[in-house]
Formats: C-alpha cells, sequence, structure tokens
C-alpha cells in the first residue's frame, strides 16, 4: 500500500472524503467531503481569502455555474477546449492520449494528436485495461452542455471555470473601483470538466472547486508596489533554461527579476504570494516549485505563465496553481463578440500636448462620387492607421461594402491638443487555484507514521512505543482544532469539561468533546483526525482548578489555569505562541 492509499484509506474513513453515490456503485471524478473534509476545505479557503480579499482588496464576487453560448463562444471554449482521446478497438475503455505517453516525453500536452500516434504506435503501447490496440487520438470536448430553459431551450455550458464570470462583469467591476486601475476581483466556486478517464481520485474530477482572481493592469506599468515584501523570498523556479538542462533552481524573487526570468514584478509578485499561500496551508517547501511554460505549450496571447507544482508519492509532480499574464486577449474577445468596447480611460498626472496625424475628407469631391454612401465612407477613412492612407488608392468597408477611395479626394493634417488621458485595453494577471488538489497535498504532506512512547518500561526496560498514524496539519487549517477530554467518564470530571468546551466555542473555535475509550485511544484518535491540541481534565483539575493541554506533534504537555483557556488555546492556533509558553511544562 503506497502513501496515497494509506491516506485515502484514512480519509475515508475519519470522515475526509468519500466516493460519491456510493449506495448505488459510484461515479468516475465526484467524491463528497465528509465533516473533516469539509471543514478542511472551509479552512483552506478562508485562508486564500484573507490574502486575496482581505489584504490584496480584490473584492469577491459570485456568479452562475451555468453560462450562454456565446460566452463560452468568446472565450474559445467552445472551439477549442478539448483533450485528446484514443479508445481501445477490443474493449471500447477511452483513454486520454497525452496521459498515455506522459512517461514517455516530459510535456505531452503540447503534442499534436499525430505526434500522439506515433508515439503509441513507436512504443508499442496498449490498452491499459486489456492490452488491446488504440485508436488513432482525437479531440474531445470537456464541457457539459445543457438547454436553457423546456423544448431545447438555448444552448449552455456548465462553466469549465469561474474565470469567465468576471471576465464578462468588467465594466461593472470598472465602476465599482471608481475607473482606477488596477483592481481585481476573485471567486470560489464550483467548476466541471467532462474529463475522459478521471482515476486519479481528487486529483482530476468531474465537478472541483476552483479560486480565481482576475487582475486588470495597466499594459504600459507592470510594476508592483510591494513587491519588496517578497524580493528576498526564494523560490524553486524550472524556467525554460531549467526545464532544457534538467535543473530546478532555488532563486530568490528579486534575482529572477534582475535576470529576467519572470516576465515583470506584477507576475513576480503573485508567484510568490502563490508560494506564501500554499506553505501556510502546509505544503512542503523541498516538494513545491514553480515551472514556466514552454514556448510551446503557452497559449499564443500570453506574455508569461507559471504553474505552481507539488511532488506527491504516486502521482509524481502535479500541478495546482496556475498563474498567468494574459495579456488584454479575454478582454478583446468578450469585446469582439459582444459588440462592446471593453477598456479603461486612464487619466494622466499631468495633461500633454500631443502631435497627430488627422485625415480630413474632403467631402466636396467625396459627395458627388459615392453619394448617400459618402458620410459612411468618410467615417471609414478616419479609422485608418497613417500607413493605410498613404497608398494612391485606399480600400474601406462601409455598410458592408467595399470602396476604393482616391487619395486626392483625402486632405491630411498635423493637429497638436492637450490630452488629460488616455484609453487601454487592460492587461490581466490571473493566479488560478485547484483547492481540491492542493487540499490532498496538504493531507499527504502532513501524514505520518511513527512510532511512540506507551508508558515507562518497568525494572530498567527501555519504555515501550507503538505505532500511530497521525496528520501533522498546521493548527489554523485542521478541521477540529483542540479536543476536551475528560480523564474518566465520572459526572464530576464531565461537568467542567463541557464548561471549558462551551467556553472555547464562544472563542470562535471548534472543538470536539471525547469521552468514549481510554485516554490513549482518545489521543490516538484525535491524533488521526489531525487535532493539534487536546486538553485533559482530571482529579487535580478539581483542587488546583488547571487543565493539561497536550502537542499533537511533540507530546509534550502543559499544565495551565482553566480561567483563560480559551485565550491560550485561541493564541496557540491562530497567534503562533510557542507551546512551552502555554502553561508550566509536565515532566
Amino acid at each position: 500500500m503506497d502513501k496515497y492509499e494509506k491516506v485515502i484509506e484514512l480519509a475515508k474513513r475519519r470522515g475526509f472524503l468519500w466516493n460519491s453515490f456510493e449506495l448505488y456503485g459510484g461515479a468516475a471524478g465526484f467524491y463528497d467531503y465528509g465533516p473533516l473534509g469539509s471543514t478542511l476545505k472551509r479552512r483552506i479557503e478562508q485562508i486564500w481569502r484573507e490574502l486575496y480579499v482581505i489584504h490584496e482588496g480584490f473584492m469577491e464576487i459570485e456568479t452562475p455555474t451555468i453560462g450562454i453560448e456565446d460566452v463560452f463562444v468568446a472565450s474559445g471554449h467552445v472551439g477549442g477546449f478539448s483533450d485528446p482521446l484514443c479508445e481501445c478497438k477490443k474493449c471500447g475503455e477511452a483513454f486520454r492520449a497525452d496521459h498515455l505517453v506522459d512517461n514517455i516525453v516530459e510535456v505531452a500536452d503540447a503534442l499534436s494528436n499525430t505526434e500522439l500516434d506515433k508515439i503509441i504506435k513507436d512504443n508499442d503501447i496498449r490498452c491499459p485495461e486489456c492490452g488491446g490496440d488504440l485508436g488513432d487520438a482525437y479531440e474531445f470536448n470537456l464541457m457539459f452542455e445543457t438547454a436553457i430553459g423546456p423544448g431545447g431551450g438555448r444552448p449552455g455550458y456548465m462553466r469549465p471555470e469561474t474565470a469567465q464570470g468576471m471576465f464578462v462583469n468588467f465594466q461593472r467591476l470598472l465602476k465599482f473601483y471608481r475607473d482606477k486601475l488596477p483592481f481585481g476581483a476573485t471567486q470560489i466556486g464550483k467548476s466541471y470538466r467532462n474529463e475522459i478517464s478521471p482515476r486519479q481520485g481528487v486529483i482530476r474530477l468531474r465537478e472541483f472547486t476552483q479560486a480565481e482572481a482576475e487582475i486588470f493592469i495597466d499594459p504600459r506599468d507592470k510594476t508592483h508596489p510591494n513587491i519588496e515584501r517578497f524580493a528576498n523570498t526564494p523560490l524553486n523556479l524550472y524556467s525554460h533554461k531549467g526545464q532544457k538542462r534538467g535543473t530546478v533552481e532555488q532563486i530568490t524573487i528579486g534575482d529572477a527579476l534582475e535576470q529576467g526570468t519572470i516576465a515583470h514584478e506584477f507576475l513576480a509578485y503573485h508567484i510568490a504570494l502563490t508560494n506564501h499561500f500554499l506553505q501556510r496551508v502546509g505544503i512542503s517547501p523541498e516538494h513545491l516549485r514553480f515551472r514556466q511554460h514552454k514556448k510551446d505549450e503557452m497559449a499564443h496571447y500570453a506574455i508569461d505563465c507559471w504553474d505552481a507544482e507539488i511532488e506527491t508519492d504516486r502521482f509524481g509532480w502535479i500541478e495546482v496553481v496556475g498563474i498567468a499574464d494574459r495579456s488584454d486577449y479575454d478582454l478583446n474577445a468578450h469585446a469582439k463578440t459582444s459588440k462592446t468596447e471593453l477598456s479603461a480611460y486612464i487619466e494622466y498626472d499631468e495633461p500633454k500636448m500631443v502631435t497627430s496625424f488627422v485625415v480630413k475628407p474632403n467631402m466636396g469631391k467625396l459627395g458627388p462620387a459615392f453619394k448617400g454612401k459618402a458620410k459612411a465612407v468618410a467615417d471609414a477613412l478616419k479609422a485608418l492607421t497613417q500607413e493605410e492612407l498613404e497608398q494612391d488608392e485606399i480600400t474601406v468597408i462601409a455598410d458592408g461594402e467595399e470602396f476604393v477611395v482616391s487619395s486626392d479626394l483625402v486632405e491630411f493634417a498635423e493637429e497638436t491638443v492637450k490630452v488629460s488621458g488616455e484609453t487601454v485595453v487592460p492587461h490581466v494577471i490571473e493566479p488560478s487555484f485547484g483547492i481540491d488538489r492542493i487540499l490532498y497535498c496538504t493531507m499527504e504532506h502532513a501524514f505520518n507514521e511513527e512510532m511512540v512512547p506507551t508508558q515507562e518500561g518497568k525494572e530498567g526496560k527501555e519504555p515501550e512505543e507503538e505505532s500511530r498514524i497521525v496528520f501533522k496539519l498546521q493548527s489554523e487549517v485542521a478541521p477540529v482544532q483542540i479536543a476536551v477530554l475528560p480523564l474518566m467518564t465520572k459526572s464530576e470530571l464531565i461537568t467542567p469539561a463541557k464548561d471549558i468546551v462551551a467556553l472555547i466555542r464562544d472563542r470562535g473555535l471548534l472543538v470536539s468533546y471525547d469521552d468514549s475509550g481510554t485516554i490513549g485511544s482518545r489521543y490516538r484518535r484525535n491524533d488521526a483526525i489531525r487535532t493539534p491540541y487536546s486538553i485533559t481534565i482530571d482529579y487535580e483539575s478539581l483542587d488546583d482548578k488547571s487543565v493539561t493541554i497536550r502537542d499533537r506533534d511533540s507530546l509534550n504537555q502543559v499544565r495551565t489555569p482553566i480561567e483563560g483557556i480559551e485565550n491560550v488555546i485561541y493564541s496557540l492556533v491562530y497567534e503562533g505562541k510557542e507551546f512551552k509558553t502555554a502553561g508550566t511544562p509536565v515532566q
């Protein structure tokens, strides 16, 4: 049993993850979050909100999970959101063709279907299920299609990402932020992709949770005012050059910018912020890297793209976050399809005198030449560039017709005017987080099997040991943050124990009460579900009004007064209080 199996088995047993629709045999690509799993997920999302919504000031919106067809035509999803599929000629099972060859080539998803077919044939790759021959690869669109309304209705799709809901609200958001750049919007919600063969548990789902920020910036200025916050932060960067050499470089953000490894400050800042978030929720830094997209895999419109990748025991390096400079592609695409200008007017600090080339159509000559179309032709001429106008014959489209205009019907002039600003189409910086994958990786990185002492040995023997399985999660993401355990099920201990539970709950912490079994079995049970601290109420507590707090990771214990216990626990969980300062050490 590898670590993945151990993590999933424990997650199912303890109420973190369950197969969806288990009563009816389940369905690949769907998982339910149990009581502890849904709490862990909310805690991860809350830390993300704290960083992006509160600290960065990118307000959160909520948009429908079903979108009309026009939205996804504009975004390119209807025409190009697909994966290469190949089917077994013998058993009919379907597989992602690029996944079948990803142990042969490093970036399989950048290959064409023809290239995939050749690799499959040259390496005699056969059906993983029955060993049969595989058919040729073809494109399979990943969107779930639906109809909005009865009788066939209006075509619609389950959204494959949350981003489009923010792009189509650009005008509203611009007004909300008082027409000032940069600004950002965030959204956490469900997205849907009809994956071909989701055989990787929670790593590849058909319904999943995304946390995305769309940050609209001035394309002329991609510096970041707070870049110094992360200038000395070391990151594991797997750049273009590093991938050619096969080496990951540990380098600071400041040095990566100076060397030109990362395109600009705004992108670098959000790579560093992603690093901060992932480590805060419990991702081990030595198993975290940022891989730069190669030229042959990066979207044609993108300026620079990086993926945060986490190393896992079974699946190797998996992408959990994408951070990209998407240029002005998204706003231009929606502007073209909706026939609506999506731009921002940027005022200069001081007005500028600007000399420009001005077209002055000679209406006295255009009128007789083009009669009723003269005004439309004149307007079309004004929209042309200087280079286009410097021809003997100028071709324009007006009212859907093509007209050829002689250059002697057009006059040119230079004008100098005072300009107070200019209109720009903002560029978009997009950090996109896969919450389900991040959650699984926090579980795997926190998973530990270790031997711990049970009791002191007798007659000079070594202390006895036993095995325990524990998720060493960060305190602030642990589903249950504190367990309260009366030493025995006696009313004189149960009553003060439940009073302590009430105190801690009033402080806003999630606390469990457990009086079932021996104190040792209760410790192990709470260790397994990642509870970082346990409070034991014993008979001494009745006399000295104090309790024992046990630390999950070190197994150390301190004695602490009951009065103010809720504040001590809060400080341990959220304020980084050192455990040894929480009370008097117990020997």
